[in-house]
């Protein structure tokens, strides 16, 4: 796969997004958040990345270096997407998961071990 425009969002459709991302770069971080949260990660430029409903409609939560923000909806409580500062520098942080029509099931997704480099 390559670079592809994708609609998500959370259970409940109160926040949604679209993104260009590439699925074939998925990553699975077993940090204590990730570990618990599930998210398949799929990374895009800020400038790939367009909210396009929910502005409002999420809380948001930083752990650890505060580098890494972590919006999710105060209705259902899901993270469909956060945002940041990566290794690379500003970052938007796409969940599979949330992504509208896709199979997670059928993708394949990197470790990585955040538990032990964050």
């Amino acid at each position: 796969m390559a670079m592809q425009q994708y609609e998500g969002g959370c259970q409940c459709g109160a926040v949604r997004f679209k993104a260009e991302v590439d699925l074939d770069g998925l990553i699975v971080c077993n940090c204590s958040r990730c570990g618990r949260t599930g998210a398949m990660m799929a990374f895009t430029a800020p400038d790939k990345f367009e909210l396009t409903a929910g502005e409002g409609a999420t809380r948001e939560y930083v752990f650890n270096t505060g580098k890494i923000h972590h919006p999710f909806c105060t209705t259902c409580g899901i993270e469909a997407y956060g945002h940041g500062v990566g290794p690379r520098g500003p970052m938007v942080m796409v969940n599979a998961r949330c992504i509208d029509d896709v199979d997670v099931h059928t993708l394949q997704a990197k470790p990585f071990d955040g538990k032990n480099k964050l």
